[in-house]
């Protein structure tokens, strides 16, 4: 089992930064190391609850897909957002790979995005299976504080998230490319879960309306708009 609080989601940006609707919304390729949670902070807490959290960075910030009890918009620290995983079940195919987000470390950074909250036994278990699905291709996992104020303690610790790490046993990780290729690849792109552009857009908008500015994205949704123009 997994049980977590405050935690983890998409998007980098700085700390004292602050997204408007926060306060409205409740409901290693080797070598490299990502952060790992305090030892210190939330331990109290975490024991006498017990609940499972699970951030969403990406489409589960729009898409669930799992019963939850709560919801809450936040940020993890020393992290970014990047679209350098390939997607060979859900946006793309084996022969052409769509692009989905990962995270990778940054130190300073802070990576917006949404911490579910399960507190039934019963339906942690059929959200673990169901995410274990969804998640496939995302190769490790994080236990990170959670946050909802910049310069407050976490929210929630132990919160779990889904790495896509360009560990060489990933297959699918792409890597960084220019915002060019990336965005061109993401508008040619389609897979069972939809257009590749679908996924893009939808996060962009889901970012956009937490009032969350994540520059990577918006400058490859900007590139897709004006490639989709041309066509």
């Amino acid at each position: 089992m997994f049980y977590l609080q405050p935690c983890v989601g998409g998007g980098s940006e700085s700390v004292d930064w602050w997204p408007s609707m926060v306060n409205l919304m409740r409901n290693t390729r080797d070598g490299v190391s990502f952060p790992q949670i305090s030892n210190e902070q939330g331990i109290k807490t975490r024991r006498q609850k017990m609940v499972m959290w699970v951030f969403g960075y990406g489409s589960l910030i729009w898409k669930a897909g799992f019963h939850y009890d709560d919801r809450l918009v936040g940020f993890i620290k020393n992290y970014r957002r990047v679209f350098y995983q390939g997607s060979t079940d859900h946006r793309g195919t084996p022969d052409y790979p769509g692009r989905t987000v990962t995270l990778e470390p940054a130190e300073g950074e802070v990576c917006w995005g949404v911490a579910y909250k399960v507190l039934r036994k019963e339906d942690e278990e059929v959200a673990l299976t169901y995410l274990e699905v969804r998640e496939k291709q995302y190769d490790k996992k994080a236990y990170v504080d959670f946050f909802t104020e910049p310069t407050a303690s976490p929210a929630v610790t132990g919160v779990m998230l889904y790495i896509a790490s360009p560990d060489k046993a990933n297959k699918n990780y792409l890597g960084p490319a220019s915002i060019e290729e990336i965005a061109k690849q993401i508008v040619c792109a389609e897979g069972p879960s939809g257009p590749n552009r679908d996924y893009l857009f939808n996060l962009e908008k889901t970012l956009l309306q937490m009032g969350c500015k994540d520059e990577h994205v918006f400058e490859i949704a900007e590139e897709a708009r004006k490639l989709l123009s041309d066509s």
